[in-house]
């Protein structure tokens, strides 16, 4: 089993959603490709957009090196059977960089494509685990926009099974969100 490892939180020591992916992937085994997303990603430009509506064989050095960070990460996740993210939750939602990610990984024609019936997840046959934290937000709640965006896009891209690992309410009782994370982890199976 080949796993993609997303790290999106920008702290890096002392991140919960660091320390869940971790124990997730150890707990998962199998070969592993590292991505870490504290360094931003660059966010998508006009000349990225024109870039990718631009037909492959007809595109310039230029366009070509433009989306050549986009073709490695959705590379990345061809390659894996398996792809556990770290979701912090940022102000009820994910942090910058992991939209960033998402905006440069769900690219018509190569992720997902249009058909008579609506949009088609390309990348099928693949399994999420998300590790998600949060201080205040109750994961599954109505002001939890992290969760269930990451399970829409995930799934616009094709990945339909997603599992969600929390260590929700940190800041209510980081003792018992912590047992529960660790808890869910626990019954993974690999």
């Amino acid at each position: 089993m080949t796993i993609l490892h997303i790290d999106s939180s920008a702290r890096i020591k002392g991140s919960v959603t660091r320390d869940l992916s971790a124990q997730i992937v150890a707990k998962l085994g199998g070969d592993v490709i590292r991505r870490d997303l504290a360094a931003p990603l660059p966010v998508v430009s006009e000349t990225w957009i024109g870039a990718n509506f631009t037909p492959a064989d007809q595109r310039s050095e230029t366009q070509t090196a433009e989306l050549a960070l986009s073709d490695e990460l959705i590379g990345e996740l061809k390659q894996a059977d398996t792809i556990v993210i770290g979701v912090p939750v940022y102000n009820f939602s994910v942090p910058a960089n992991l939209k960033a990610w998402v905006d440069l990984v769900a690219r018509a024609g190569v992720t997902f494509a249009y058909s008579e019936s609506g949009p088609k997840g390309l990348l099928n046959g693949k399994r999420a685990v998300l590790a998600v934290a949060s201080g205040g937000v109750p994961v599954g709640s109505e002001y939890d926009f992290a969760t269930g965006y990451m399970r829409h896009v995930l799934g616009f891209i094709g990945i339909t099974e997603v599992e969600i690992v929390a260590a929700a309410s940190m800041a209510l009782d980081a003792e018992a969100a912590l047992a529960n994370a660790r808890d869910a982890i626990e019954k993974l199976v690999a």
